[in-house]
């Protein structure tokens, strides 16, 4: 079984939903289509959203480019659950513009400097297909955008050697996603029931 078969049956329940929201007569008619891809860190979200773009022809925008400033996370801002990420930019310079079936123009977190990389401006023409793929991509600020929401599951061992795979050996990266982004994230999935409220559930175990 070669890689395109084992994603195809790991991402099935993804693809089915897609394709019969596609079919869906009430979303014919609909110029611009809107899927997120929330979960946990190391499962497989980057892949999935990757590979249905591939096949649907759609954009992808990651909330990885979303994050707040090391300017912006105040105590009050970082006390939040799910106050990381700087929901109010991602919804000005992604959602609006997708809602109106405008081009989105937007300028890349770096996790590094904790800096928008202005000198990095994207620009991302409208396509009718897009995703948003990232953990707070369902942020409870967003209200109701989605027409479908993925939702994608990991155990804690598999989680930590995906990560290790992905950032190599890197003992302070390694240290902030087991003692803070992890922990973080898992405060925001139980408080809004991220799992539970998806239309569709990807364990990366099966």
């Amino acid at each position: 079984m070669n890689t395109i078969d084992i994603k195809e049956r790991r991402f099935a329940p993804a693809i089915e939903a897609i394709d019969d929201l596609l079919n869906d007569e009430e979303y014919m008619d609909e110029e611009v289509i809107l899927i997120a891809i929330d979960g946990r860190s190391g499962s497989g979200k980057t892949r999935l959203s990757a590979f249905l773009a591939g096949k649907y022809d759609a954009n992808v925008f990651h909330m990885d480019d979303f994050f707040l400033q090391e300017s912006q996370r105040t105590p009050e801002r970082m006390s939040e659950i799910g106050g990381n990420v700087d929901y109010e930019r991602f919804r000005e310079e992604v959602l609006i513009p997708l809602w109106y079936g405008d081009d989105v123009v937007y300028r890349p977190f770096n996790c590094k400097t904790m800096k928008i990389e202005k000198e990095k401006e994207q620009v991302i023409k409208h396509k009718r297909i897009n995703i948003v793929e990232g953990s707070y991509s369902l942020h409870p600020y967003f209200g109701e955008p989605y027409q479908l929401k993925i939702f994608c599951d990991i155990d804690p061992e598999s989680q930590m050697t995906n990560i290790t795979t992905r950032i190599g050996d890197d003992p302070e990266m390694m240290s902030k996603f087991r003692d803070l982004w992890i922990p973080r994230e898992n405060e925001y999935f139980e408080k809004n029931k991220t799992s539970e409220n998806s239309d569709v559930y990807i364990d990366w175990n099966n």
